[in-house]
């Protein structure tokens, strides 16, 4: 109950230019206890625990020295790994204006577009040994479609991973119900020597959302000689 001693969910239910759809999300965020534990100590958004709880079970933090936070807006992933690892050079990438984070490089930019890979490779001066995925493509409502949208950009994620990643590096990406795809799945098991699959507990239950987590990146295989590379 309120001061005024009305119940805060029903004022929002007579909010004045609120859909249903608004009134549920402001109810659930009023009687999140993750989002007031946020707000307690100092993390940006609920996000940063799944990224606690991913860690705390596998370890993707212990002895990084370079990670990029892929969607990283508003900034709650960067903060844990600025906590845990404060000795790692971190970059994020996002179309929405992000805050500045201390120790951290922020690009304000489309992670498609053509110029964003290089965008980040640069400001680590190396190779990452950790990518870290929380995007999402915004939602229509339809399940299949949405499943899609997101997987596409988990498909580009993987991509950049593979291409960027140091040898023994791991990578983290959010996927939906029913896991990764399974040619995707595919790629990720030739290129990690381990490939899970979790849900932390942070996670809501209403929640479609997982993530897939691999671990152990091989290395990129050394390209095969052409004619012109061949000895004389």
């Amino acid at each position: 109950m309120s001061r005024s001693g009305r119940d805060p969910r029903e004022r929002l239910k007579t909010g004045k230019g609120r859909t249903q759809s608004s009134v549920r999300w402001l109810s659930r965020q009023l009687n999140d206890p993750y989002v007031k534990q946020a707000k307690a100590e100092g993390w940006r958004s609920r996000a940063a625990f799944k990224l606690i709880e991913l860690d705390e079970k596998f370890a993707l933090l212990k002895g990084a020295k370079r990670v990029v936070d892929l969607g990283i807006a508003p900034g709650g992933w960067s903060q844990v790994v600025r906590k845990k690892a404060p000795q790692a050079a971190v970059v994020g990438i996002d179309l929405l204006p992000t805050d500045p984070i201390e120790g951290v490089t922020i690009f304000e930019m489309d992670f498609m577009a053509d110029e964003a890979p290089a965008a980040l490779e640069g400001a680590l001066d190396g190779a990452p040994d950790l990518v870290l995925s929380d995007m999402a493509a915004n939602t229509v409502g339809h399940k299949q479609t949405d499943h899609l949208r997101t997987m596409g950009l988990v498909e580009t994620a993987v991509d950049f991973a593979i291409t960027t990643l140091a040898p023994g590096g791991a990578f983290v990406a959010k996927v939906f119900a029913g896991g990764t795809d399974g040619d995707l799945l595919q790629i990720l098991k030739k290129n990690f020597r381990t490939v899970k699959h979790a849900k932390p507990p942070s996670s809501r239950k209403d929640s479609s959302e997982w993530y897939v987590i691999a671990q152990g990146f091989k290395g990129r295989a050394e390209p095969e000689p052409t004619d012109t590379d061949a000895p004389a």
